[in-house]
Parts: C-alpha cells; structure tokens; sequence
C-alpha cells in the first residue's frame, strides 16, 4: 500500500493478458510493484495511468464505487484520451472505500473492471 501525505502519488496501472483473459498489475513512481492501494493523510491527489499491453485498445472510462456516497474520495476525473484518472481526496473523512477502474476496448462494446484497489483516509 502507498502511503501519501499530501500533494500527489502516481501509479501506473499495466494490463496484459493471460490466457485470453486480462490481468492488472501496478507499479508506484519508482517503478515498484505494489498493490495500487494508497493510504491518505493529508488532501491529494491520486494519478493512475494506464499501460495497456493488450493490444486491445483499453481506455479509463471511470471508477465504480460500491459506496460512492461515503465522502472517502472527493472528485474522479478521466484525460480525454482515457489514459489518466485522478482522484481527488480532500482527506476530510476517515474510512476506507474500494473502487473498480471501468475500462472500454477496442474490440467490442463490452467494459472491462479491475480488481478493486482502495483508499484509506487515516485520521
């Protein structure tokens, strides 16, 4: 889990297939693995980037929340070409909330979801 204290964190999101089924990894800044689950302290905000390695055309369309209404993550914004999502968490609510990356293909008209990372908001 990354753990930020303001400012930004940057996780790269990598996609690949794997027995014609997609599999998600991610990386931190440094090239690291981790489990794209970040850890806020302070107000931040959270860039994910896509690396598709699928050949498939995968975009961001959005994130997915089981509780979008828990006040944990403040704003989500997509880049226009469905490389980037950040979040925007003001850290105002301590808690933690799961999401799934919603991600369209090239393929055909069906979405794809990732397993869900989350975000905890320490006090």
């Amino acid at each position: 889990m990354n753990s930020i204290d303001g400012n930004a964190t940057f996780i790269r999101v990598m996609v690949e297939m794997n027995g014609g089924e997609p599999v998600f990894s991610y990386m931190d800044a440094e090239g690291n693995p981790t489990d794209g689950d970040v850890t806020v302290v302070k107000a931040s905000t959270i860039t994910y980037q896509l690396q598709d390695n699928t050949n498939k055309g995968l975009k961001f369309v959005g994130l997915g929340f089981q509780t979008p209404f828990d006040g944990i993550v403040d704003a989500v914004t997509v880049s226009s070409d469905g490389s980037l999502i950040q979040i925007i968490d003001l850290d105002k609510t301590p808690g933690i909330t799961k999401f799934q990356f919603i991600l369209t293909n090239s393929d055909n008209t069906l979405m794809l979801l990732s397993p869900d990372p989350q975000v905890k908001n320490d006090e």
